[in-house]
């Protein structure tokens, strides 16, 4: 992997986008060099793989590219890879760009977190609505959790 997104960095490594921009600045880390061609700050891989806050197998790597490229199952699956590490705040961000793509899982996943307050802060509602979400697209745990819901 060459490069990723600012946000991309800030979950991987557990630090701030003021921190990375601040880095950047100093030169401790290094934007990709084709940057002109992004609307975005895009950063080296190389140059933040030594403070991954979680470890990975070169398979993950390629996860990492498709999620920040936009593939909502290799998002939704990055974010199973964080919550397994005990990364709540991380997993809630891929979740939430899965969940709007759709993915019943993600949908689910991030109604959970809602409910548990981990890695966002406790929403009844929230929760209820991506629980809901995910059961219209014929999630099974969230199916049998709104017809619970119902039966009380």
């Amino acid at each position: 992997m060459q490069h990723l997104s600012l946000q991309a960095a800030t979950t991987l490594t557990e630090w701030s986008e003021r921190t990375l921009r601040r880095r950047l600045a100093d030169g401790t880390l290094q934007c990709a060099a084709d940057n002109e061609a992004y609307y975005k700050t895009m950063i080296c891989f190389d140059s933040i793989k030594h403070d991954i806050c979680i470890p990975l197998n070169p398979n993950d790597i390629e996860l990492i590219k498709s999620a920040d490229a936009g593939d909502a199952k290799a998002q939704n699956d990055l974010a199973l890879l964080f919550l397994e590490q005990n990364k709540p705040k991380s997993a809630v961000y891929w979740l939430e760009l899965a969940a709007k793509q759709q993915v019943s899982d993600a949908m689910h996943l991030l109604g959970c977190c809602y409910l548990e307050g981990n890695g966002l802060p406790k929403d009844d509602n929230l929760a209820i609505m991506w629980i809901a979400k995910a059961a219209s697209l014929g999630h099974p745990i969230a199916l049998a959790q709104i017809q619970s819901i119902r039966l009380t």
